[in-house]
């Protein structure tokens, strides 16, 4: 009789720490290597409810893991690596680590992104993998629904797989869901259950060709939810893809091309920078006309992740016992007092008191505060960023007084003077890049930002900011190799196919 050995779950197939499948004894598969299970192997997912069901989980699985793993870590490695922002905490070894470039394949925070990360995939991979064969079976899912819901799982695929390539570089590229395993076909499917690295040119090529797809394919904008995966979200993402030169297939006039697309459906900046943060003692603001993509809450049923950043604007009497992460840096707050750049720090950093001094005193402690409320909004995309994007396409193709032109939007809209074009594109680009600096501050860009133009550049950044402040813990100078993230260690010890990044 034909035995059929699984993994434990769906998700613990790509999320690779979590079980082991080693060749025990080392000749032959056994009962002692896998897990025997008689009904494996059948679709759980046939029906066009179980296809919609899957993908609003996509949507409300980011509303919870999110707050933690894919936004405040997100924010130590681009943020705290940089120059914006103290790591916060001393007690949390792991955050501190990584800002000190003292991490390891041993750190708890790489570890737990590594999974989550690689399980949103495997999420993405069970619509993805399911959807046209349900189509074919079930006649009540619409054509619209197929190509929507096909191009937001595409989305979500590559927002995933591109923020793993910035953090690991080199990852493991799992497309399907593979069979359950038998003792027919152990050996043809066992790697498909541990892959190796892919190359990150293989990787971009791919989420490329999936968001040629969602650009024709996903859903309209709608002005009353920005926590959609659109048309313009999906030319948002390949203009961010084709400007990053890691995978070789840099192209600014791509950048420049995916940035006018979605400067066509009628995104708008907001009058005042603040208002994309705002809230009064309603609600809190979301889904504004600036807004691309972002991750929504109400008051009722609101996030936490204020906490660890500030107190909650609705709740000032809160009390302080813990020190909180992503301190904004004294270098920050001085490049925008040197532009007089009141309403951006304003809304970015708000003075209070602590019971701690860390960085600042007690009674006038900086906090970052991008996010107030419980109720408000963490922003992944916006027009702001495009625009500054698309300044730095027309940049390196020579443009500058184009480039110039969408510097002085955000400037203006910031109440800032304006700026002449410079008469060479390094000065274009550090003038861009300060701008996103101060216009995009904790939402995740700096690191990369610097790291996209001249390593040398982001070294120099990164290992004088301790000599230049004396609050900066000492750091290990920054390598090319140290740019990117350990392989955690318990997915090297499960995974006899991959292998360690450089320098670990």
């Amino acid at each position: 009789m034909k035995k059929i050995f699984t993994i434990l779950s769906l998700a613990s197939l790509v999320v690779l720490s979590s079980c082991e499948l080693n060749l025990y004894p080392e000749t032959g598969y056994n009962e002692g290597n896998v897990k025997v299970d008689q009904d494996a192997g059948e679709s759980q997912y046939s029906t066009r409810e179980d296809m919609k069901g899957l993908r609003d989980a996509i949507y409300s699985s980011w509303t919870k893991d999110i707050q933690e793993k894919g936004y405040l870590d997100w924010l130590v490695y681009a943020e705290c690596r940089a120059d914006n922002a103290y790591g916060g905490n001393p007690g949390t070894g792991e955050l501190m680590a990584i800002e000190a470039n003292k991490q390891d394949g041993e750190n708890k925070n790489v570890v737990r992104d590594w999974d989550w990360y690689q399980g949103q995939v495997s999420n993405c991979n069970n619509i993805i993998c399911n959807i046209d064969r349900i189509k074919e079976a079930d006649p009540s899912m619409t054509d619209k629904e197929y190509r929507e819901w096909k191009s937001e799982a595409y989305c979500w695929r590559a927002w995933n797989l591109f923020q793993m390539s910035y953090i690991w570089g080199d990852i493991p590229l799992v497309n399907t869901i593979p069979p359950a395993i038998t003792s027919e076909n152990i050996e043809d499917v066992y790697h498909l259950y541990y892959p190796g690295r892919t190359p990150i040119a293989d990787v971009h090529a791919q989420i490329i060709g999936e968001l040629e797809y969602a650009c024709q394919n996903a859903p309209d904008t709608d002005p009353a939810n920005k926590h959609l995966f659109t048309k313009a979200f999906a030319h948002g993402m390949l203009a961010r893809i084709y400007a990053e030169p890691k995978a070789g297939l840099q192209d600014w006039n791509k950048v420049a091309e995916h940035c006018a697309a979605v400067e066509s459906y009628n995104y708008k900046l907001v009058d005042d920078y603040g208002q994309m943060w705002a809230y009064d003692e309603a609600d809190a603001v979301r889904n504004t006309t600036e807004s691309i993509f972002e991750i929504t809450w109400t008051k009722s049923n609101g996030n936490w992740v204020w906490m660890m950043f500030h107190r909650n604007a609705y709740n000032p009497d809160d009390s302080y016992s813990w020190i909180k992460w992503i301190t904004p840096s004294r270098d920050l707050i001085a490049a925008y007092d040197a532009e007089k750049d009141t309403e951006r720090k304003n809304a970015c950093i708000v003075y209070d008191e602590a019971i701690w001094s860390n960085y600042y005193p007690g009674d006038a402690y900086a906090f970052m505060h991008k996010v107030p409320t419980n109720a408000s909004s963490i922003i992944l995309m916006r027009l702001g960023e495009i625009y500054l994007l698309h300044a730095e396409a027309l940049a390196m193709q020579g443009k500058f007084a184009e480039a110039t032109e969408y510097v002085n939007k955000i400037r203006t809209r910031a109440g800032i003077k304006e700026i002449s074009a410079p008469s060479s594109q390094e000065a274009m680009i550090d003038a861009i890049l300060h701008e996103r600096r101060l216009e995009l501050a904790f939402e995740g860009f700096r690191f990369f930002d610097l790291l996209r133009h001249s390593f040398d550049k982001t070294k120099a950044i990164h290992d004088a900011m301790p000599e230049q402040d004396s609050y900066w813990q000492p750091r290990f100078p920054l390598t090319e190799e140290t740019v990117f993230m350990p392989i955690p260690q318990t997915v090297l010890d499960n995974n006899p196919s991959l292998v360690q990044n450089p320098g670990y």
